[in-house]
């Protein structure tokens, strides 16, 4: 908690008078929303006390804080793995940070494999729920009472008000957007061929190596989720190709803008939750 507070203190003696209440978390490749962002005050991670470092392709490494969409917002341009030798607490550091700084609603990004045969590259998923492949859990360890519940509840992981939002601001865009459930895998290696089936037997429609780490957190402290998954390629086995790092970044460029348009959109017209 010291931590958390020596991290928080630092970023508020650098918000120019703005209170963010909404936080972005931005995957591989999804960044460029945060160039969006206006007034913008960036700090780079090494400059925050007790932040890791960003270490992947795709993620710039900075805290982005200004106007987005006429609304305050914080927002993550590149996050933390599990893969990169970091501890789940490290991963989900920043979500402690937000949530002291005042941030109340969290939209958490990715680029993740298809799984579902029915999607394809480029779509956009909000993610309605979630399966821990992981082996771990960042709540693991001695609970601190300040800090969220022992024990607690993850069966609206994913606010049920903010994903009909999302929809609506699809629908008002004309977006073609898919919903399903996200599966968490530690990494860095892809999901074999078997894995993939069996991810799609045990209800899969998307893979990454991210997101359930931070969203476990984010409900632990109570904030509201929104998840959207950037679908980069197909998941091991369903195409007859190899996969990499390459395509992800290659396909979230391609779909950028209708990216930025939805989560600008979802921005703007964010309800006010409860």
């Amino acid at each position: 908690m010291t931590n958390v507070k020596d991290a928080a203190s630092f970023i508020s003696e650098k918000l120019k008078g703005k209170q963010p209440t909404i936080g972005l978390v931005l995957g591989s490749g999804l960044g460029v929303l945060a160039d969006e962002i206006q007034e913008a005050t960036e700090i780079p991670y090494h400059e925050i006390p007790h932040f890791p470092q960003s270490t992947v392709a795709g993620h710039k490494g900075q805290l982005v804080i200004g106007t987005l969409a006429g609304k305050a917002v914080i927002a993550m341009q590149g996050r933390f793995h599990f893969y990169e030798g970091y501890t789940m607490e490290q991963v989900t550091f920043p979500i402690r940070v937000m949530k002291e700084i005042g941030v109340e609603k969290v939209v958490v990004t990715n680029a993740a494999g298809g799984i579902n045969e029915s999607f394809e590259p480029g779509d956009l998923m909000l993610i309605h729920d979630h399966i821990n492949m992981m082996g771990t859990n960042p709540l693991i360890g001695p609970n601190n009472e300040e800090l969220g519940p022992r024990f607690p509840d993850m069966s609206e992981a994913y606010s049920k008000q903010l994903l009909a939002h999302g929809e609506k601001c699809a629908e008002k865009l004309g977006l073609k957007l898919q919903k399903g459930v996200y599966v968490g895998n530690t990494g860095p290696s892809y999901e074999t061929g078997a894995e993939i089936r069996m991810l799609r037997a045990l209800g899969g429609d998307a893979v990454g190596m991210s997101t359930v780490p931070e969203v476990i957190v984010a409900n632990h402290a109570g904030l509201k989720v929104l998840g959207i998954s950037c679908i980069s390629n197909m998941a091991a086995g369903i195409l007859d190709q190899p996969l990499s790092h390459d395509e992800v970044i290659e396909t979230t460029e391609k779909v950028k803008q209708n990216f930025l348009d939805f989560v600008k959109e979802i921005v703007k017209t964010l309800p006010e939750t409860n």
